[in-house]
Protein backbone atom coordinates (compact mmCIF):
# COMPACT_ATOMS: atom_id res chain seq x y z
CA UNK A 1 0.00 0.00 0.00
CA UNK A 2 1.40 3.65 -1.21
CA UNK A 3 -0.04 7.00 -0.40
CA UNK A 4 0.75 8.70 -4.00
CA UNK A 5 3.37 11.31 -2.48
CA UNK A 6 6.46 10.59 -4.57
CA UNK A 7 9.97 10.50 -2.17
CA UNK A 8 12.25 10.98 -5.07
CA UNK A 9 12.73 10.65 -8.64
CA UNK A 10 15.16 7.74 -10.14
CA UNK A 11 16.63 7.23 -13.12
CA UNK A 12 16.63 3.81 -15.61
CA UNK A 13 19.33 2.23 -16.19
CA UNK A 14 18.66 -0.54 -18.07
CA UNK A 15 14.87 -2.32 -19.44
CA UNK A 16 16.16 -5.98 -20.45
CA UNK A 17 12.97 -8.11 -22.11
CA UNK A 18 13.15 -11.87 -22.32
CA UNK A 19 10.38 -13.75 -24.57
CA UNK A 20 7.72 -12.79 -21.99
CA UNK A 21 9.35 -11.49 -18.59
CA UNK A 22 11.61 -8.33 -18.16
CA UNK A 23 13.77 -7.00 -15.76
CA UNK A 24 14.19 -3.17 -14.88
CA UNK A 25 17.48 -2.04 -13.32
CA UNK A 26 16.70 1.94 -11.76
CA UNK A 27 19.25 4.38 -10.02
CA UNK A 28 17.57 5.56 -6.87
CA UNK A 29 20.41 7.33 -5.09
CA UNK A 30 21.95 6.67 -1.66
CA UNK A 31 18.87 8.37 0.29
CA UNK A 32 17.13 4.40 -0.39
CA UNK A 33 20.10 2.79 1.01
CA UNK A 34 18.77 0.64 3.62
CA UNK A 35 16.24 -1.06 1.09
CA UNK A 36 15.95 -4.59 1.23
CA UNK A 37 15.27 -7.54 -1.16
CA UNK A 38 12.18 -8.66 -1.20
CA UNK A 39 10.90 -4.86 -0.40
CA UNK A 40 7.84 -3.49 -2.16
CA UNK A 41 8.51 0.24 -4.32
CA UNK A 42 6.20 1.90 -6.45
CA UNK A 43 8.07 2.66 -9.42
CA UNK A 44 5.79 4.93 -11.37
CA UNK A 45 3.16 3.42 -10.22
CA UNK A 46 3.62 0.51 -10.18
CA UNK A 47 4.35 -2.23 -7.17
CA UNK A 48 7.42 -3.77 -8.22
CA UNK A 49 9.32 -6.17 -6.04
CA UNK A 50 13.09 -5.31 -5.39
CA UNK A 51 15.23 -8.69 -6.49
CA UNK A 52 18.84 -7.41 -6.23
CA UNK A 53 20.89 -4.24 -5.44
CA UNK A 54 23.83 -2.69 -7.08
CA UNK A 55 25.22 0.02 -4.98
CA UNK A 56 22.51 2.65 -5.90
CA UNK A 57 20.60 0.70 -8.50
CA UNK A 58 17.79 -2.00 -7.46
CA UNK A 59 16.78 -4.47 -9.91
CA UNK A 60 12.94 -5.76 -10.45
CA UNK A 61 11.62 -8.09 -12.50
CA UNK A 62 8.05 -7.29 -14.89
CA UNK A 63 5.85 -9.76 -15.65
CA UNK A 64 3.86 -10.00 -18.74
CA UNK A 65 0.80 -8.71 -17.27
CA UNK A 66 3.46 -5.53 -15.58
CA UNK A 67 4.53 -5.04 -19.26
CA UNK A 68 0.97 -5.73 -20.92
CA UNK A 69 -0.77 -3.08 -18.47
CA UNK A 70 1.66 -0.61 -17.51
CA UNK A 71 4.13 2.05 -19.21
CA UNK A 72 6.75 0.16 -17.58
CA UNK A 73 7.79 -1.93 -20.66
CA UNK A 74 8.53 1.40 -23.12
CA UNK A 75 11.25 3.22 -20.64
CA UNK A 76 14.58 3.78 -22.08
CA UNK A 77 17.74 4.44 -20.40
CA UNK A 78 17.66 7.49 -18.48
CA UNK A 79 14.40 8.32 -18.10
CA UNK A 80 13.14 9.91 -15.04
CA UNK A 81 10.51 7.51 -13.27
CA UNK A 82 8.69 8.19 -9.25
CA UNK A 83 9.49 6.24 -6.17
CA UNK A 84 7.55 5.40 -3.00
CA UNK A 85 8.43 3.22 -0.50
CA UNK A 86 5.35 0.90 0.88
CA UNK A 87 3.67 2.42 3.51
CA UNK A 88 4.18 1.78 7.02
CA UNK A 89 1.95 1.22 10.16
CA UNK A 90 2.17 4.88 11.39
CA UNK A 91 3.08 6.61 8.70
CA UNK A 92 0.89 10.11 7.88
CA UNK A 93 -1.49 9.57 4.82
CA UNK A 94 -1.33 12.68 3.21
CA UNK A 95 -2.21 11.73 -0.20
CA UNK A 96 -4.94 8.72 -0.52
CA UNK A 97 -4.30 5.13 -0.85
CA UNK A 98 -2.58 3.82 -3.35
CA UNK A 99 -2.40 -0.27 -4.24
CA UNK A 100 0.61 0.20 -6.78
CA UNK A 101 -1.93 -1.62 -9.01
CA UNK A 102 -2.02 0.12 -12.30
CA UNK A 103 -5.40 0.34 -13.62
CA UNK A 104 -4.78 1.64 -17.40
CA UNK A 105 -2.75 4.26 -19.55
CA UNK A 106 -3.85 7.36 -20.18
CA UNK A 107 -1.77 10.38 -22.17
CA UNK A 108 -0.62 13.80 -21.98
CA UNK A 109 -3.54 15.75 -23.37
CA UNK A 110 -2.41 19.21 -22.55
CA UNK A 111 -0.02 21.21 -20.11
CA UNK A 112 -0.91 25.22 -19.46
CA UNK A 113 0.48 27.05 -16.49
CA UNK A 114 -1.93 29.00 -14.84
CA UNK A 115 -0.82 31.43 -12.33
CA UNK A 116 1.23 29.85 -9.58
CA UNK A 117 -0.06 26.26 -10.93
CA UNK A 118 0.26 24.13 -13.86
CA UNK A 119 -3.24 22.85 -15.67
CA UNK A 120 -2.62 19.08 -16.81
CA UNK A 121 -5.26 16.99 -18.80
CA UNK A 122 -4.77 13.40 -19.29
CA UNK A 123 -6.86 11.29 -22.40
CA UNK A 124 -7.71 7.94 -21.04
CA UNK A 125 -10.50 4.76 -21.79
CA UNK A 126 -13.56 6.02 -20.55
CA UNK A 127 -13.86 2.31 -18.92
CA UNK A 128 -11.37 4.99 -16.69
CA UNK A 129 -13.42 7.84 -16.70
CA UNK A 130 -16.42 5.60 -15.20
CA UNK A 131 -14.42 5.37 -11.70
CA UNK A 132 -14.02 8.98 -11.32
CA UNK A 133 -15.57 11.79 -9.69
CA UNK A 134 -14.70 15.57 -10.12
CA UNK A 135 -12.96 16.57 -6.55
CA UNK A 136 -12.19 12.83 -6.26
CA UNK A 137 -8.58 11.23 -6.39
CA UNK A 138 -6.67 9.46 -8.92
CA UNK A 139 -2.64 8.80 -9.07
CA UNK A 140 -1.53 9.59 -12.31
CA UNK A 141 2.28 7.77 -12.46
CA UNK A 142 1.61 7.19 -8.71
CA UNK A 143 1.39 10.52 -7.80
CA UNK A 144 -1.59 11.81 -5.53
CA UNK A 145 -3.67 14.03 -7.75
CA UNK A 146 -7.36 15.52 -7.12
CA UNK A 147 -9.23 15.59 -10.43
CA UNK A 148 -10.61 19.31 -11.46
CA UNK A 149 -12.83 18.18 -14.53
CA UNK A 150 -14.05 15.27 -15.90
CA UNK A 151 -15.52 14.22 -19.42
CA UNK A 152 -15.97 10.91 -21.00
CA UNK A 153 -12.58 10.13 -22.00
CA UNK A 154 -10.40 12.70 -20.41
CA UNK A 155 -9.64 14.35 -17.05
CA UNK A 156 -7.50 17.27 -15.56
CA UNK A 157 -5.57 18.34 -12.33
CA UNK A 158 -3.93 21.00 -11.14
CA UNK A 159 -0.01 20.68 -9.96
CA UNK A 160 1.51 22.99 -7.57
CA UNK A 161 5.18 23.94 -8.29
CA UNK A 162 6.53 21.24 -5.80
CA UNK A 163 4.84 18.74 -7.18
CA UNK A 164 5.81 19.88 -10.95
CA UNK A 165 9.55 20.49 -9.70
CA UNK A 166 9.80 17.26 -7.52
CA UNK A 167 8.80 14.38 -9.57
CA UNK A 168 8.11 13.43 -13.62
CA UNK A 169 5.23 15.69 -14.42
CA UNK A 170 8.06 18.64 -14.31
CA UNK A 171 9.47 16.37 -17.88
CA UNK A 172 5.76 15.10 -19.56
CA UNK A 173 5.39 16.18 -23.11
CA UNK A 174 2.24 16.12 -25.18
CA UNK A 175 1.50 12.57 -26.25
CA UNK A 176 3.75 11.04 -23.54
CA UNK A 177 2.14 7.56 -21.49
CA UNK A 178 1.23 7.51 -18.04
CA UNK A 179 0.03 5.03 -15.86
CA UNK A 180 -3.27 5.49 -14.17
CA UNK A 181 -4.57 4.38 -11.17
CA UNK A 182 -8.07 5.18 -9.87
CA UNK A 183 -9.35 5.57 -6.43
CA UNK A 184 -9.68 2.75 -4.36
CA UNK A 185 -13.21 3.79 -2.84
CA UNK A 186 -14.57 4.36 -6.07
CA UNK A 187 -13.79 1.00 -7.52
CA UNK A 188 -15.80 -0.04 -4.18
CA UNK A 189 -18.54 1.56 -5.03
CA UNK A 190 -18.80 -0.05 -8.54
CA UNK A 191 -18.18 -3.68 -6.64
CA UNK A 192 -21.18 -2.55 -4.26
CA UNK A 193 -23.94 -1.33 -6.87
CA UNK A 194 -22.65 -3.66 -9.57
CA UNK A 195 -23.70 -1.14 -11.95
CA UNK A 196 -22.43 2.50 -13.65
CA UNK A 197 -24.11 5.06 -15.10
CA UNK A 198 -22.74 5.54 -19.17
CA UNK A 199 -21.32 8.65 -18.21
CA UNK A 200 -19.62 7.49 -14.86
CA UNK A 201 -20.18 8.15 -11.11
CA UNK A 202 -21.49 11.72 -10.31
CA UNK A 203 -22.49 13.03 -6.46
CA UNK A 204 -26.23 12.50 -7.20
CA UNK A 205 -25.49 8.49 -8.29
CA UNK A 206 -23.61 8.41 -5.01
CA UNK A 207 -26.69 10.14 -3.13
CA UNK A 208 -29.21 8.10 -4.72
CA UNK A 209 -27.20 4.79 -3.93
CA UNK A 210 -26.46 5.65 -0.05
CA UNK A 211 -22.81 6.38 -0.29
CA UNK A 212 -22.87 10.43 0.77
Amino acid sequence: MFTGLVEAVGKVVSLSRGVQDGRLLVEVGAAFDDVAVGESIAISGACLTVVEIDGANLAFDLSPETLERTALGGLAPGTPVNIERALEVGDRLGGHFVAGHVDGLGSVKSIRETGEHWLMHFSVPRELTALMIPKGSVAVDGISLTIVDLTADSFSVAVIPYTFENTTLGSKRIGDTVNIETDMLAKMVFKAVGKLPREGISESFLREHGFC
